[in-house]
């Protein structure tokens, strides 16, 4: 494999009504040393429910509570169709993260790769980071995750979501492995997401 840069060295512009992030790619192919059953903090109140091909606006509706601070669109950007495809797929499982009456993350693994998982998608709502449900969810997707026959599980993440998501995969056991750049129109501007979402990363008119 060639180690020469398919991006030229130095500043790439991107133009405005586009964003721009860098894209690490994590795996694992052991599952690690974890007390799945333990709940630390106000994790002990969480529990996952199953969505599925019929639940079509409480995936919607969590996936925006979670996802719309990281500017998270691709699922937003499916037609009814296609996300009901997913969801009834066999070899998907997509989670809501209950605490009592409220959904307060979202969790999906991907098996449709023959000896692989991909943590296709996992976060909480803001209020619940920082409070030991992140690691409890983490201990739930890799039991579930290797409690099928893989070989390996990984999952990937950018700069546009939360600054910690690195550090929190690797600590978890993920191995970083390779890094892209994606450039996607701003979901901002075509109404995906609100335009006050993702603050941190100001909406360039084109």
């Amino acid at each position: 494999m060639s180690n020469v840069p398919s991006l030229p060295e130095g500043y790439s512009p991107v133009p405005p009504g586009y964003l721009a992030a860098v894209v690490t790619y994590l795996e694992m192919h052991t599952a690690p040393v974890h007390d799945v059953h333990e709940a630390e903090g106000d994790a002990h109140s969480l529990a996952l429910e199953q969505l599925g091909a019929a639940q079509l606006d409480r995936y919607r509706a969590v996936y925006r509570a979670v996802g719309t601070p990281w500017l998270w669109f691709s699922r937003l950007r499916l037609s009814d169709e296609q996300l009901r495809g997913i969801l009834a797929d066999e070899h998907v499982q997509a989670f809501a993260v209950r605490d009592g009456n409220r959904d307060v993350g979202l969790l999906e693994l991907d098996f449709r790769t023959e000896g692989e998982c991909e943590l296709a998608f996992f976060g909480l709502v803001n209020d619940y980071v920082g409070r030991g449900a992140g690691r409890w969810l983490m201990r739930e997707a890799i039991a579930r995750a290797w409690a099928e026959p893989v070989r390996r599980v990984h999952v990937h993440t950018c700069t546009l979501d939360h600054p910690q998501a690195v550090s929190f995969y690797m600590r978890a056991g993920f191995t970083p492995y390779a890094r892209a750049v994606e450039v996607t129109p701003d979901p901002r501007l075509d109404g995906t997401l609100p335009r006050e979402a993702g603050a941190y990363a100001p909406v360039l008119e084109p």
